[in-house]
């Protein structure tokens, strides 16, 4: 079995390993949250939500998910 290296990224400023073959999408998923209801940014740019597929994380990424909460 072939075993998948682990890097590390920065998710809203804490350090988290996550496999290599990481995607946004695949993240977003993992944390249970809504990509209609989220901003994405990473390395300080805004990802548009239809390349979340196709970006891979790399090595010390720094990723920041935004949460959009409504009220009045």
């Amino acid at each position: 079995m072939k075993k998948i290296k682990k890097i590390k990224i920065n998710l809203n400023g804490k350090s988290i390993s996550v496999p290599s073959d990481t995607t946004i999408s695949k993240l977003i998923k993992k944390f249970k949250a809504q990509p209609n209801k989220i901003a994405i940014e990473l390395n300080r740019k805004i990802i548009k939500k239809k390349n979340i597929k196709k970006i891979y994380l790399k090595n010390k990424d720094s990723l920041e998910i935004v949460h959009f909460i409504g009220g009045g």
